[in-house]
């Protein structure tokens, strides 16, 4: 009962054959939602990013629903980190005394950073909708017209020029910003790589592409969860517009769903990212048989053994080769489209979990195998925390959040 309260990894931890008595699996669930939190983050950055540095007209809407989505995902991404600690209001301490002779520490600095930097972008992006609602709500009558008129009024921060002088300096500094952003938010995610890959007590996960291979599979994610989430938003405003009984402003033809032509054009940057993730993890793969390090039997057994389906049927099957088929194979449409991103989204949470997970499989004698049963029944805190609702809870927030940014900041807007 002690070793319960004072370890509850022994809830989650089976342990097979010989295995220290100290030795769980510390890193749970939580831990594999935080880079796949972060990885989404950048993912989404970047996409916004392909527009609005290199100039990709194809992926203007896109872009501009993208980067408020990363605002919204920034929000979250710490969050698995708060649920994990056992003492969450300590996490506070990384941000107050930042240095960089810790990767976690370093975190603070970085996260603070991009914040800032994707805030900026987001108020020049929308700058002019926030002047033009200040003007169009002033005088209107009725608390909510008055409280709206307000926070358009601070958000403009009193700019109110939106001639073509100075709305061809927001585009100057949105470029700037974005272009500034991109490696901010590749080392944002690429930290979790590192901390991973710097591990020397672990074999799975000491390598130096660890970081690489984090940053790559983070904009796979980051692109597909757009993609669905705008396929997912626009399709639902067509079908309320055709179902629903009450008059709309425009018409379901007026909303048009989700664009094929533009869901096309981006899933084309989608497969390029997912070409280069997998051929980083296969060459990981690859190069760890090829060296046969002193510890590459255990790795062998957990990753053609133990894990085997995870790893080659989860990961590379379902979540990776199966997806890429579908996206590359003529005549996408968007239902064929929607379940490649699904999938795509899978085999990125797998990836995290093999890593995580996997490499905290086998024991440090070499001898020795223990499993992870995540808690779904919430039936204690930690249960809870560290259990498929916990993980559900960091899933959803993100798009709870979008949701009321989105109130004030339309980042997707009606097709005529």
């Amino acid at each position: 009962m002690t070793e319960a309260w004072t370890y509850p990894e022994a809830l989650w931890t089976v342990k097979d054959l010989f295995v220290y008595p100290n030795e769980y699996i510390y890193w749970s669930i939580q831990i594999v939602m935080y880079p796949l939190m972060t990885g989404l983050v950048a993912g989404a950055f970047v996409l916004s990013s392909l527009y609005h540095v290199f100039g990709l007209e194809d992926l203007k809407d896109m872009a501009k629903f993208s980067l408020v989505f990363s605002f919204a995902l920034l929000i979250v991404a710490p969050m698995p980190l708060m649920f994990h600690l056992q003492q969450p209001l300590r996490g506070m301490e990384v941000f107050f005394t930042p240095h960089f002779t810790s990767a976690i520490s370093a975190f603070g600095i970085v996260f603070f950073s991009y914040s800032i930097i994707v805030a900026t972008e987001i108020w020049f992006v929308y700058r002019k909708f926030f002047v033009e609602q200040s003007i169009a709500l002033k005088g209107k009558e009725g608390i909510g017209n008055s409280l709206k008129q307000l926070l358009y009024s601070v958000l403009t921060l009193g700019a109110y020029d939106i001639g073509e002088k100075a709305m061809h300096k927001d585009e100057k500094a949105i470029k700037i910003l974005a272009g500034i952003g991109i490696p901010v938010a590749c080392f944002l995610h690429g930290y979790a790589g590192f901390i991973f890959g710097s591990v020397k007590a672990n074999a799975l996960w000491m390598t130096p592409l660890m970081p690489v291979i984090f940053i790559m599979s983070a904009i796979v994610s980051g692109i597909a969860l757009c993609m669905f989430t705008y396929i997912v938003i626009m399709e639902w405003k067509k079908f309320r517009i055709k179902t629903s009984r009450k008059s709309w402003e425009v018409t379901a033809a007026d909303v048009g769903g989700a664009e094929i032509n533009l869901i096309k054009n981006t899933s084309k940057y989608l497969v390029g990212f997912m070409i280069a993730a997998i051929t980083l993890e296969i060459l990981d793969l690859v190069f760890r048989g090829y060296t046969a390090v002193k510890s590459w039997e255990i790795l062998r057994s957990v990753i053609y053994g133990k894990d085997f389906v995870d790893i080659f049927i989860l990961q590379y099957g379902f979540g990776n080769l199966l997806p890429f088929l579908m996206l590359v194979i003529p005549g996408l449409t968007i239902r064929r489209t929607t379940i490649a991103l699904i999938l795509v989204i899978f085999g990125v949470f797998m990836m995290r979990w093999n890593v995580v997970i996997g490499g905290q499989a086998f024991s440090l004698s070499f001898a020795g195998y223990m499993h992870y049963n995540i808690p779904f029944i919430p039936d204690s805190i930690d249960a809870y925390k560290e259990g498929f609702f916990g993980a559900l809870t960091i899933g959803v927030m993100p798009f709870a959040l979008f949701w009321v940014i989105n109130k004030f900041i339309p980042s997707l807007k009606y097709h005529k």
